[in-house]
């Protein structure tokens, strides 16, 4: 009785840890959206829309899509947004391999928990039709990108200085 209760306490324990990523990370990602004119339309192929700009669209990490923004007197523009592993996710993966085994592995390649979506953010500048119209002047995200370019720097530079690297 004692042997039959440890095995199914350790399978328990096995599927519980085993997936990590799926744990830590989360099924699903928010990927935010900025486009320029911000009353531009956003749609998506996998049917979810924003009715303004900047938005937040909460997806499976799995799922990949295209982001559709249109305006009158602009042209449409798409983005594909695609999955990556992300260095997190190969971590987590990683533990899986070693406490979950094979099930953690599996949970996590299931769930799509190690991947991240790219580009996260999603900047669009729409153009317009006719440059010459005052009416419709171009899109301009130039500080959204600089913000984001910055925090990026500044998050390499922290793990450097962690890492021993600085």
């Amino acid at each position: 009785m004692k042997t039959t209760f440890l095995i199914a306490s350790f399978l328990t324990a096995g599927f519980v840890l085993s997936g990590c990523a799926s744990v830590t990370r989360g099924m699903s990602e928010k990927v935010k959206i900025y486009a320029s004119p911000e009353d531009a339309e956003i749609s998506t192929d996998i049917g979810m829309t924003c009715s303004s700009s900047p938005c937040t669209l909460k997806v499976s990490r799995k799922e990949k899509f295209n982001v559709t923004v249109s305006k009158e007197g602009y042209k449409t523009q798409k983005v594909h947004v695609t999955t990556e592993v992300a260095g997190s996710g190969a971590a987590a993966m990683a533990g899986n391999a070693l406490i979950g085994g094979v099930i953690g592995v599996g949970v996590d390649a299931y769930t799509g928990a190690m991947l991240n979506h790219k580009p996260n953010p999603v900047l669009v500048e729409l153009k317009p039709i006719n440059p010459a119209n005052p009416n419709t002047p171009a899109g301009d995200l130039s500080h959204i990108r600089k913000e984001y370019e910055e925090a990026e720097k500044a998050h390499q530079e922290n793990v450097l200085r962690r890492g021993g690297g600085v």
